[in-house]
């Protein structure tokens, strides 16, 4: 259902400020690839349009958000940035740090992909560890940035990393403005907000649904209930959108420009991951094959339709995808 276009009066967005966020972003991330793959369109029985936001220096959307967000830090002084990060966004903003002379400092969980703590740390970033999830993680970010006057970078809480990711949407509606259905992976909320209000104030006729796993459902809760809903645990192998503690704030952005959130089972992120790479020859990380997981659990909904999903990020570690993408479609050939 589609609400009424004043509602987007009442969140923190602007198109004019969308709009501006793309001067500041390296063109690396800008105008990437709506891949329409039939193959894959056939095999899910829907039109299937792949946004793939992983040909970039650090491999996921994230670029986007801290290219606009390192800028502002710039333009207000600041020498140094920090945040938490389950590593994609630790990479993103350690890179356009060092583009800008900014020193960067990522606060992960113990827990953290190993993968994505190299790559940080090889974009020259300082890496802490702290605690058992993201949310640990986050506490320490904030008292580096009280004690040590560091910038503090707050995902989705940080307008400027929802209004980077939101140049997606202005690329979507460009590149096809008769679409149906946009699938965005919902973690903090960057995304799928900025996304979903590009898409609401450009073309309002599209459904913009935002995917979770069942392992970490904090934020979809929250939205079915109009409320903040809290968790205690993450389970689920898509790190890049495992959080326990939704933002208010990017909760009632996400109320007024989301038609829907959906949850997803772990066993439907695999299948999605191997229909991406059997059918499209792509590999993705588990966060940027839940929208393919959603068209997978629900084909009714989808079928005849014209579906974009946001194909977010793709580090993944060789094992880890061998396990959970090679391995089980080997022994299903059997």
């Amino acid at each position: 259902m589609l609400r009424a276009v004043s509602a987007l009066d009442r969140i923190r967005f602007r198109l004019d400020r969308i709009r501006g966020a793309v001067g500041e972003i390296d063109a690396a991330f800008l105008d990437t690839p709506a891949l329409l793959c039939a193959p894959l369109g056939q095999a899910l029985g829907c039109s299937v349009t792949l946004k793939i936001e992983t040909l970039n220096p650090v491999r996921s959307f994230k670029g986007r958000g801290t290219e606009t967000v390192a800028a502002v830090a710039r333009k207000q002084g600041a020498s140094r940035v920090v945040c938490a990060s389950a590593g994609n966004l630790g990479q993103a903003l350690a890179y356009s740090g060092s583009r800008r002379g900014l020193a960067v400092t990522v606060v992960a969980a113990r827990t953290a992909n190993r993968l994505k703590l190299r790559q940080i740390a090889a974009f020259g970033a300082a890496v802490r560890l702290e605690g058992e999830d993201i949310e640990d993680a986050r506490l320490l970010a904030r008292e580096i940035a009280e004690t040590d006057g560091a910038y503090l970078v707050e995902d989705s809480l940080d307008l400027a990393t929802c209004e980077g990711a939101a140049t997606i949407g202005l690329e979507l509606v460009r590149d096809d403005p008769r679409l149906d259905v946009v699938l965005v992976a919902l973690g903090g909320g960057a995304m799928a907000s900025g996304v979903g209000y590009a898409m609401r104030s450009l073309v309002g006729h599209v459904e913009v649904i935002g995917i979770q796993p069942l392992g970490a459902p904090a934020m979809a809760l929250s939205w079915r209930q109009g409320t903040v809903v809290e968790t205690d645990r993450i389970e689920t192998i898509a790190d890049g959108v495992a959080g326990r503690c939704p933002i208010p704030e990017v909760l009632s952005d996400l109320l007024v420009v989301l038609d829907d959130v959906v949850l997803v089972r772990e066993d439907s992120i695999k299948a999605g991951m191997r229909a991406l790479y059997e059918h499209a020859g792509l590999v993705v990380e588990p966060s940027a094959a839940l929208g393919i997981a959603a068209v997978l659990e629900d084909p009714e909904r989808f079928a005849g339709r014209r579906v974009t999903t946001i194909l977010c990020g793709s580090n993944v570690g060789p094992a880890d995808f061998a396990r959970w993408v090679l391995e089980p479609a080997v022994h299903d050939a059997r």
